[in-house]
């Protein structure tokens, strides 16, 4: 645990040259969060930005990166769903896949 948290204040601390290294605009990034420009700045200084927050900086400024972890949550939520049961069967998928298909064709 210890480690995550020396690498995330390297991130919060590096931010703004992450940032300036980029090839957004601060402008773009400050609207993708929702922020006002003096917000954004103020949390900037203090490192006092949301995992939320930090999470979309880090879809803007390395997509490929915050792709892969999401595609592994989504994993690691399957399984948990594998193994308290909450599947269905194939089946079932199908005619579900079926369904949707004919919806959307009419």
């Amino acid at each position: 645990m210890l480690q995550e948290i020396i690498a995330y204040k390297k991130v919060a601390t590096q931010l703004d040259e992450l940032i300036d290294k980029s090839p957004y605009k601060k402008k773009y990034i400050i609207e993708q969060l929702g922020l006002s420009s003096p917000t954004y700045y103020r949390k900037l200084q203090t490192q006092s930005f949301t995992i939320g927050e930090m999470l979309v900086i880090a879809k803007i400024l390395d997509p490929v990166e915050y792709n892969k972890w999401e595609l592994l949550e989504e994993i690691e939520q399957a399984k948990e769903e594998i193994r308290t049961g909450k599947t269905i069967p194939h089946s079932e998928m199908v005619k579900r896949i079926k369904a949707k298909k004919k919806d959307n064709l009419e």
